[in-house]
Formats: C-alpha cells, structure tokens, sequence
C-alpha cells in the first residue's frame, strides 16, 4: 500500500472547497488514510502538549475548552473512515482498519492516561462550585473528569499498562468480530433453478431474486441473507425445507467451524470487558456501563426487563397458540410449530383475520415517496425543507446528499441518503454523523452538522422502481428520528452534541416517529400507488391500523430475548470459558416459547451488543419505548402534527443534546415522569 501522496495532495489537509464543507469523496484515495491519520495524531498531541505546557493556572478555557476543541484533523479523517468501514469497505480499508486501529487505541490511551493533563483537569474540577459555569459548561466539565476516571486515569504503574493492553486488545476484537459476519452474510446464496419450489413467493421477490442472480452472472433466482432477501423469503415461501435452509444459514452465523467463527471472540470480549471494568473498581462491566445511563444499575434494567416480560407473556403466549392452531388446521393435528415456520404461518394468520397480505402494500411505499413522505412529516411538524443537491460529492452512487433549511430558511445541516444493500455495507439500518455541530466560542459561529441516514431496503429491479415494506418505512422513520437529532443539534460544544447523550435516551426521538406509521393523516400525505396515483384505501389504513398489535407480544419477548442475553453476558464478574451456545439458550430460557435449536446461535451475530456499542445497553429500546410511548401520547392528546409540541420536543429534547441529564428534559417536555401505562394501552395489552 502506497502512503506516498504529499500533504498538499491529500484533501484531509486542505480546507474542503465543497458546498457547506462536505467531504470531498470523489477525491479521498485509500492511500490519503494513513498519513492523515498520523498527521491527526501528531498535531493532536501538539495541542495536547499545549494545553499540559501553559505556564497559566489550569482554567476552563485553557484546559477543559482547549482539549475539547483539540484533535480536529485525527476526528475529520475518522468520522469518514469510521463511515466508509460500515457503508462501503473492501479488504484493503479493512487490512487498514486491522494495521491503524491499535496505533489508534493507543494514541486515545495516551491522552486519557497523561497524568500531567489529568493534574490539571482535576485542579479545575475541584473548583467548579466557584466558577460561574453555565449549564453546558458544567456538564462538560463532569463528562471530561469522568471520562478520564472512567478511562483509567487514576490508575497507577502496572495497572495503567493493563488498561491499555487491554483496551487495544478489545478495539480489534470488535473490529474482527464485524468482519466475520460482514464475510459470512455475503459468501452465502441459496440458489434456485427450478421455479416450483419458490411457490407463495409474490412476483416482486421473484423479480429482485432474478435480478440478484443476472447481477451474480448465475441462472435462475439468488437469495441471500441480506434482510430484504432473507425477510420476504421467510414470510413466503411454502417450501418448508427452503425455509429452514435459509433459517439455519442465517442462524448459525459465524458458530461453523471455519475461519469466520465468533465463538472464541465472544468470550475474549467478555472476559475483556469485564477485566477492564474490574481494574476501574466495579463489579461487572454492566455496573461500569449503567452508572452513565438512565438505568443507573442492573436492578433498574431487570426491573424493566422482567416487569415487561410479566406484562406480555400471557399474550405472547396466545398469539403463538392461534399461529400454531391456524399451522394445525393447514397442515394436521400433529404438525409441530418450528422457528422457520413462524413468519410463514403468523403471515397466513394475519391475512385471515385482517384481510392483510404485507405485499398489498408495496406498491403504495415507492421509495422517492416514501422521501416525500417522510420528508414532509419533519416539515409539517418543524417547519424545515430539504433539497437536493447534485454537488455535494457521495461515497456511492446509490448515495443522495440534501441540504436541510430552517421555517426560516436558514442552513441546518446536510443530510445523506443511503438506501439499498450492496456487498461493502454492513447488515441492518443507522444513523451517523460525518461531522457534528458546534458553536465557536470565539466568533458565535454556528458550524452545522452533516447527517448520514444508512439503510439496506428493497432494491428496484429492471422494471420495477424500489418498492419498500412497511415495515422497511418504519425503519425509515426511525433513523430519520436520530438524523433529526443530529439535524437540530444546537450546543456550544461538539462532544455534548445531537445524539451524543445517555444510550438509554438516544432511542427516543427514533422511536417516536415510528408512532406515525399506524395514522391515517400521515399515510394520506404520500401513500399512493406507483403506477396509478391511486391513494392507500382507506378500508386498507383500517386494516393497517387494526393490524397494529397483531403478535405485539410476541415482539415484545423476542426484544426482551435480546435484553437478558445482553445483561448475562455483561453482568458478569468471573471470566467465562464455557460453551457460548448453551449459556445463550440458559440466559434467554423465560422469554423462548417456540422451540430453540442447539446449532443456532445469536451471540456470534449480535453485532449491537459485541462491536456496536450496545454492550450492557441492548435493554435501551425498550426503555426508550417506555419514553416515546409516553411522550406521543401527548401528540395524540394534542394532534399528531401539532406544532407547540413539536417545537416543545425540538427545543426540550433534539436540541439540547447531553447538555443536560435526559430525565431533566424529558420532565421539561412531557411535565412528568414516564411509566410503562402508556406503552400497554398502545400495544392492548392493557
């Protein structure tokens, strides 16, 4: 790999002559990473230096301020890295990632373990009741002591060198645990020749099948594991064998034995995570995580979690009888209920009761739109507009870049678009940020933030524009919330900025514009037929919306599976070497009604919880869902587009950050404190 190009070549170090300062992709080469890197990390330890060097006394502004506002080049060039590794990557960003993130882990550690920087942290710290800091000056000045505490600094000697041993050891076992599936989703394809075993498959699967194939060079029609493949196909598809086929393929993720298997690196992470929240005083690494959320601790999450599994268990339990009574009635008396047949039957099953086929749909949920709509949604709601711009380069041509306006036409941010699976993009959907906002306190500039919205949805194929699922418009809705988050970020500093608040928080403004997608006012704003123009029928919102709840229980303890899973592996205080399979199947034992299988695995997949951030925080959608219940049901109480709410929920909640503590805001917006009532009424469990 060549890392020849000279500084005046590469664009990291040349101010970014774009519209708004947006990344110049179409001239960052591979090759611009390393130096860039290096550079960053230089120049951020001159600043460093700087700040430890200042003969003044250590104040805000000359310590806290200047480490704040220090390393601008080293977070330019990652936020793009960071973004290509999950949107865009091939082996050699990857063999990159593999080479600079331990340089990186420790070049981080340097400046968290600096005893001399810490020194003056503290001294400024210790005096906070006596400086007349603002709201937004006090937090960060709490977030940077704890940071440093909660990074090791007031370790000593040996132990600070097991920190760093251990935090650079844990950044690439993530980095290695994401490779794996990434490998393992797109080294699979079940292939099919002979169209009479894809009966039940509606015609646009088929179309996007055939198309995979023609895009393959192969005969025929290609599913994958991708979710627009794998979901369809799952819900459809009479083959039983096929399905299960396809069911164990996804289910035993990187648990074969081969190169990509995730068993050893599961216990690493663990057993890693745990170590390093032992050598900081705490228990388990869950006690480390939650004394920064809203939780607190792990009794408020068990709490949470058992308290909602008591809720729907009953219901949950219902709803697996009627599929499997309706399974029984298709296929006789002694048919037995598998994994693999569950979307199938539970689809027979909602057809029959609620005239409602998920495919009905498609055509009404055009992707361009589904834009419309929900674009329209944020101007209905705030007042702001979005418009495209062609300039702006893109990472990919699938990507669309927006500038974002105030009611007042003011610039707000821009925001990226990126829609549909490819081989260089993780699985699943998210929301990032390529450049956060911030106030410069020297000039009052207001530096506006840069959104990226990044999904895998439905593809077009040759003669059909993309055609999305309801549920992929739900997804939609809920990244959106977070770009929304990001889009009205409006604090002084960037670290206290957007999303950047309690993991436990940060679902709530996605979550609650999932709410829209079950009211007829919204659906009435773009829904329309692809060919025709025809709106969603009415008699077909209604069915949409009585449908609303249907297996909700269900649901429920499939998230709640997912919680107690991530609690076993991160409440730990002992090391663990045992079979990773069999203490999954013992972690989620209460919330498992339909037969589990001992080649399956989740673990070994759990992306969120073993290299996305959700460690000891996967618990953070349903108490999130607590909150947004709660809180739209304000929105119903006051009319869903009303806009005093939304400019309360703007001002007391998307703009405010972590500038202060989430239940503070939240109080502030809602005037009183969450409970799960709103959230059982919703779902008609009470």
């Amino acid at each position: 790999m060549s890392i020849s190009c000279t500084k005046n070549e590469n664009p990291f170090f040349k101010k970014y002559n774009t519209p708004h300062g947006t990344v110049p992709f179409n001239e960052i080469k591979l090759e611009h990473f390393e130096p860039a890197m290096e550079e960053g990390m230089r120049r951020h330890n001159e600043e460093v230096d700087a700040i430890i060097n200042n003969s003044e006394v250590p104040t805000f502004a000359n310590t806290i301020e200047a480490l704040e506002n220090s390393g601008q080049l080293l977070d330019r060039v990652m936020a793009v890295f960071g973004n290509l590794r999950s949107a865009e990557t091939n082996d050699e960003l990857q063999a990159l990632a593999q080479k600079m993130i331990p340089q990186l882990s420790e070049h981080s550690n340097n400046i968290a373990l600096n005893e001399k920087l810490f020194a003056r942290i503290k001294t400024v710290y210790s005096q906070k009741d006596q400086l007349n800091l603002n709201l937004e000056q006090q937090k960060l000045l709490d977030n940077t002591y704890d940071s440093f505490v909660r990074s090791g600094a007031n370790l000593e000697g040996a132990d600070k060198e097991k920190y760093r041993e251990l935090t650079q050891k844990l950044s690439l076992l993530g980095l290695q645990f994401g490779e794996n599936n990434l490998k393992e989703e797109n080294n699979y394809q079940l292939r099919i020749t002979d169209k009479h075993k894809l009966a039940g498959l509606p015609e646009g699967i088929l179309e996007a099948a055939a198309h995979t194939a023609q895009e393959k060079g192969e005969q025929g029609w290609i599913f994958t594991l991708q979710a627009p493949s794998y979901v369809p196909f799952m819900k459809y598809a009479d083959n039983r064998d096929l399905r299960k086929e396809l069911y164990i393929a996804y289910n035993t993720k990187c648990i074969k034995d081969d190169e990509f298997n995730n068993e050893q690196i599961v216990k690493d992470i663990v057993n890693t995570q745990m170590e390093i929240a032992q050598l900081l005083g705490y228990h388990t690494f869950a006690d480390y995580t939650l004394k920064k959320r809203m939780a607190e601790n792990s009794g408020a999450v068990y709490n949470l979690l058992n308290e909602l599994l008591e809720a729907y268990t009953p219901t949950a339990q219902k709803e697996v009888k009627a599929v499997e009574n309706l399974a029984r009635e298709m296929q006789g008396k002694n048919f037995s209920l598998m994994p693999w047949d569950w979307s199938y039957y539970s689809n027979k099953l909602m057809e029959r009761d609620y005239n409602l086929n998920a495919e009905e749909l498609r055509p009404y949920f055009e992707l361009s739109r589904v834009k419309e709509g929900v674009f329209g949604l944020a101007t209905r709601l705030y007042g702001i507009t979005f418009k495209k711009n062609p300039d702006i380069q893109v990472y990919h041509p699938d990507v669309d870049a927006y500038e974002v306006f105030d009611k007042d036409g003011s610039f707000l941010a821009v925001l990226y678009t990126d829609f549909h699976p490819r081989a260089g993009k993780r699985s699943g959907a998210w929301m990032s940020g390529i450049k956060d906002q911030w106030i410069d306190t020297k000039t009052g500039e207001n530096s506006r933030p840069h959104i990226m919205l990044v999904m895998n949805f439905t593809k077009p194929t040759a003669d059909k524009p993309a055609l999305l699922t309801y549920d992929e418009v739900k997804t939609f809705l809920h990244e959106f919330g977070h770009g929304l988050h990001g889009i009205f970020a409006n604090s002084t500093y960037a670290s206290l900025s957007g999303t950047s608040v309690y993991w436990d928080f940060v679902e709530l403004p996605s979550q609650i514009m999932e709410n829209y997608m079950i009211e007829k006012e919204f659906l009435n704003t773009f829904a329309k037929h692809y060919e025709s123009g025809e709106p969603l029928p009415d008699e077909l919102i209604k069915r949409v919306v009585d449908s609303s709840n249907f297996n909700i229980a269900y649901a429920c303890l499939r998230q709640l599976s997912f919680g107690f899973l991530d609690m076993a592996w991160y409440d730990r205080s002992s090391a663990f070497d045992g079979d990773v399979r069999k203490y999954e199947q013992e972690a989620w034992t209460k919330t498992q009604i339909l037969p589990t299988l001992p080649e399956t695995c989740m673990s070994t997949q759990f992306s969120h919880i073993f290299a996305g951030g959700y460690a000891a925080g996967y618990y953070s959608y349903k108490w999130a869902e607590v909150l947004d219940a709660d809180a739209f049901s304000l929105f119903k109480e006051k009319g869903i587009f009303n806009s005093e709410v939304a400019a309360s929920f703007r001002e007391n909640i998307l703009s405010k950050g972590g500038t202060e503590h989430p239940m503070v805001l939240y109080k502030r917006f809602r005037g009183q404190e969450p409970t799960i009532e709103a959230l059982l009424i919703r779902n008609g469990i009470k």
